[in-house]
């Protein structure tokens, strides 16, 4: 599982990560020396301590992924502080918990390995890490013969069956400006649970209106 090169665009005197389209559109908007900046100072090709003690407390995460036609999607991930387990500073784990049986996320991963972890302080710091880089997909007891320490859940629903190995390409800051500052509250989680109602029911009335009889010409 050795991390994959990281690739590196040159850029006038500077070795700087993202795709040429960013760099396009930089030069046409004027943005060129404010990207420049941002790249030679934010930008990481893995986790420095700092980044660490971040996303180890983190509860929650949003997980990008696109398929091999570069079809998107977005998915979010929570759980307790340490489920984004940090194997070294080149490689992040998340675990896959028991879900509803699509594993579009995996899917996804299973076709395109590029992958977007967005993680977001809305409680005490107000900031954000995206992490870019190539996933793969690891069956629990595989990964956890190399790494003991992972965190293993004692719930229905919260014991991990497979983990997602992110090998860190980018490694940078989003600013706070935009971000919200939320109160946490307690409240009971069903995790694993199959029942509709306690995992949303039909709230946007999609099945509702599938099943609704055809009106009448």
């Amino acid at each position: 599982m050795d991390p994959p090169t990281v690739q590196f665009h040159p850029i006038g005197s500077l070795s700087v990560p993202g795709c040429d389209g960013e760099r396009l559109l930089q030069r046409a908007y004027g943005t060129t020396d404010r990207a420049e900046r941002f790249y030679r100072d934010q930008v990481l090709d893995h986790l420095n301590p700092e980044m660490v003690e971040f996303v180890g407390r983190m509860e929650m995460a949003f997980v990008g992924t696109a398929d091999a036609a570069g079809e998107c999607d977005s998915s979010f991930r929570a759980g307790p502080p340490g489920f984004l387990h940090v194997l070294d500073p080149r490689r992040v784990a998340y675990p896959e918990y028991r879900g509803n049986g699509v594993l579009a996320s995996l899917g996804n991963i299973s076709e395109n390995p590029h992958v977007a972890v967005l993680m977001i302080d809305f409680v005490r710091d107000l900031i954000g890490l995206h992490v870019n880089g190539r996933a793969g997909i690891i069956d629990d007891t595989e990964l956890r013969r190399d790494h003991p320490g992972l965190p293993a859940g004692d719930e229905r629903g919260r014991t991990p069956e497979r983990w997602v190995v992110v090998h860190v390409e980018e490694a940078y800051v989003h600013c706070r400006k935009h971000i919200p500052r939320l109160r946490p509250v307690s409240r009971d989680r069903d995790w694993g649970t199959d029942d509709t109602r306690r995992k949303g029911g039909d709230y946007f009335n999609v099945r509702a209106r599938q099943n609704a009889p055809a009106p009448l010409s």
